[in-house]
C-alpha cells in the first residue's frame, strides 16, 4: 500500500514519457512498418494512458515526423562523431576515410542479431502515408551522408589519386547504400554478421582503388 502511495506522489518525468512513446513507436515501426502501428499499439508497448499520448502528440502523423527528427538527428551526430574520431586517430585522409568505415564495422560487429533495420528505409518503403515535411527530411539526411563522404573523398583524390577514374558521387553513396542494403538482408538470412563483413569489404575495394600505383 505504501509503495502504491508513493509512486502516486512521484513526479511524472513529462519528457522521459515522451522518449518512451518514441522508443515504443520506432521498435513497432521497424518490426511492422508504419502504416501497420496504431495508437493503441505503440499506447501498449509504452505503458501508458491513451491521454498520455494525445498530451504528447496531437496525431500518429505528429509522432511520426518527431520520430524521424529524432532519428535524423542521432545519424547526423554519429557520423559527425565518427569522422571526428578517425581523424583524431589518422592524419592522412585515407586511413581517416578507412578508419571511419573501420569504425562502423566495428559498431556492426557487436550486433548480437539481425539488426531490425534503419528508420530512413521504413519510412522510404511507405513514402505515401508522409507528407512533404517528413520526406525532406529524409532527402536531407541521405544528401548530408553524400556530402559528408564526397568531401573526405576528395581529400582523398587530392593525395592519392584513383587507379581508374571514378564518379566521385556515387563512390560516395556506396557506404550509405551498402549498409541499407546490408540491413535488408541481414535481417532476410538471419545473418548478423553481415553488416560487419560487407563494411569490411568496401574498406578493402577502397584501399585497391586509392592505393599508390
Amino acid at each position: 500500500m505504501s509503495t502504491q502511495l508513493d509512486a502516486r506522489r512521484t513526479p511524472r518525468d513529462p519528457e522521459k514519457t515522451r522518449e518512451r512513446i518514441l522508443d515504443a513507436a520506432q521498435a513497432l515501426i521497424l518490426d511492422h512498418g508504419y502504416g501497420a502501428t496504431t495508437v493503441d499499439a505503440v499506447v501498449g508497448r509504452a505503458g501508458i494512458t491513451k491521454g498520455a499520448f494525445f498530451h504528447h502528440f496531437a496525431s500518429k502523423a505528429e509522432l511520426a515526423r518527431t520520430l524521424i527528427q529524432r532519428f535524423a538527428a542521432w545519424d547526423r551526430k554519429y557520423l559527425e562523431d565518427h569522422v571526428a574520431h578517425a581523424e583524431k586517430l589518422a592524419s592522412d585522409p585515407l586511413p581517416q576515410l578507412l578508419t571511419l568505415i573501420a569504425l562502423y564495422e566495428e559498431d556492426f560487429t557487436k550486433l548480437e542479431e539481425p539488426f531490425p533495420g534503419c528508420l530512413f528505409a521504413a519510412y522510404i518503403y511507405e513514402n505515401k502515408l508522409f507528407d512533404d515535411g517528413v520526406l525532406e527530411i529524409l532527402r536531407e539526411s541521405t544528401l548530408f551522408w553524400r556530402a559528408t563522404m564526397r568531401r573526405k573523398l576528395d581529400q582523398v583524390v587530392a593525395l592519392h589519386p584513383p587507379r581508374k577514374p571514378v564518379d566521385l558521387d556515387a563512390v560516395a553513396d556506396l557506404f550509405y547504400a551498402l549498409t541499407e542494403g546490408s540491413f535488408i538482408m541481414a535481417k532476410t538470412l538471419g545473418d548478423n554478421g553481415l553488416l560487419a563483413r560487407h563494411a569490411r569489404e568496401l574498406r578493402t575495394l577502397l584501399e585497391v582503388l586509392f592505393e599508390p600505383r
